[in-house]
């Protein structure tokens, strides 16, 4: 196990302890939620803990990779497998996800996440990608 999967399993266990309210130093309090998904290619089962937005009722995750040049795995397990479940406060929800990676509406949600969290503006400036932002539907 990496680092970086050892803290999401921390996050996870964290957030589920909680009811949904993650208390761990530096993201105690932020609004997260875990985004269930299945592999694209391997079929395996997985959870991600990652920061969500909502604007006029629709709830959505940005698929930044913290500015990297490609897009983050879950991105693609989505694309491939679009009905899913995230756990959004101490509720279990069945969703669909939409990406956007274009256009009016992807440009406003991105404003609008990057204005209340400014690391997604500075990922944005450290890529040539444009990021998707990924709606999800409630089912």
């Amino acid at each position: 196990m990496t680092e970086f999967d050892d803290f999401n399993r921390k996050m996870i266990d964290d957030f589920r302890a909680n009811n949904g309210t993650v208390t761990i130093e530096g993201f105690a309090g932020a609004p997260l939620l875990l985004l269930h998904h299945v592999g694209a290619k391997s079929g395996t089962e997985r959870v991600t803990p990652l920061a969500y937005d909502e604007v006029d009722g629709k709830l959505f995750i940005i698929a930044s990779k913290g500015g990297s040049p490609e897009n983050p795995a879950w991105y693609y397990n989505l694309l491939a497998n679009p009905d899913t479940t995230i756990e959004f406060g101490p509720d279990t929800i069945a969703v669909t996800a939409e990406a956007l990676t274009e256009g009016e509406e992807r440009d406003r949600l991105y404003k609008h996440i990057a204005e209340k969290m400014p690391n997604f503006a500075e990922y944005q400036k450290k890529t040539d990608r444009i990021i998707p932002v990924v709606v999800l539907h409630r089912k």
